[in-house]
């Protein structure tokens, strides 16, 4: 391998950013032609393919994340030095990506990131999508964990690891001025009181109607939702009880502002992080499932 030259690997960060050979160079002014020269010779430089010819659109192959994500923290490095002469700071050179599946617990989120979020050395980016969809990004090398209620299923071809981090219970949660009678019984009362319930889209969801269903009840549904961000509101708002993790709604628990007032048996809401094998893992990715394994991160 020759001496890195920083002008092709100028012209590969500018092909990422701006997603097309064309737009590219129509941003560097020139044609494109050099543009694809450039980049010809940067990959035969460091014996590597950069992107995945397979796809018509521009796909990153793993070496390619890791050439752009060295390109980011050393152009960077140039900018920092420019604001430092300028008395300016530049910090969070490394990146770390994470998708959420949109049901996500937000509360689970944070305190599973916190310690990366209070760190200045990495800038963490958190998409939420379709689990569908994040699943892909992972593959494409676009993201470096997926965080989800269920594992990824099991393929022959291109395995995913799934890493089992923390369970929580649930809970039916409504307000403190929530009238139940003396002989409100679980789960046969609940077909004459409203519930807010997860929809199908959420494990929990399932493994409630599967409960129902062994006891032969059917309960009156009230509103559904397909992410624990908006259970958090209706739980709020309305007068009846919801099924939601008691995780999602600690600050109104301290507060009083909402009650627990019956732990669901039997059902538990499971985390995953889902992460593709990988040559040159994060080590942000370490440090994130050392942490949960520690910690548990169960409420």
């Amino acid at each position: 391998m020759n001496n890195l030259n920083y002008h092709h690997l100028r012209y590969f960060f500018s092909i990422v950013e701006a997603g097309t050979l064309t737009e590219a160079a129509r941003r560097l002014h020139v044609s494109q032609s050099s543009v694809s020269i450039q980049l010809r010779q940067l990959e035969e430089n460091l014996d590597c393919a950069l992107f995945d010819r397979q796809h018509k659109s521009l796909h990153l192959t793993e070496e390619g994340r890791i050439v752009f994500d060295y390109a980011k923290t050393i152009f960077q490095t140039g900018d920092e030095l420019i604001a430092t002469l300028n008395n300016r700071s530049r910090l969070y050179a490394s990146t770390f990506r994470v998708g959420a599946v949109a049901t996500l617990s937000r509360n689970f989120q944070i305190a599973l990131l916190r310690s990366l979020i209070r760190d200045d050395r990495v800038e963490v980016i958190i998409h939420s999508a379709s689990k569908g969809e994040l699943l892909e990004q992972l593959r494409a090398h676009t993201l470096d964990v997926v965080l989800a209620n269920r594992p990824a299923p099991e393929e022959g071809n291109r395995p995913l690891r799934n890493h089992r981090l923390a369970e929580q219970p649930v809970s039916l949660i409504g307000q403190p001025e929530l009238a139940l009678p003396n002989d409100f019984q679980f789960p046969n009362s609940l077909n004459r009181f409203p519930l807010i319930l997860p929809s199908r889209a959420n494990d929990i969801g399932i493994q409630f109607d599967h409960i129902m269903e062994q006891a032969g009840i059917r309960p009156l549904v009230a509103a559904e939702a397909d992410d624990m961000t908006t259970l958090r509101l209706l739980a709020r708002e309305m007068s009846v009880m919801a099924l939601i993790p008691p995780v999602v709604v600690k600050d109104e628990l301290v507060t009083g502002e909402l009650r627990d007032w019956i732990k669901i048996p039997n059902l538990r809401e499971n985390f995953y992080a889902i992460t593709q094998p990988r040559r040159y893992p994060s080590p942000f990715l370490e440090e994130i499932l050392q942490r949960a394994g520690q910690e548990g991160l169960t409420s």
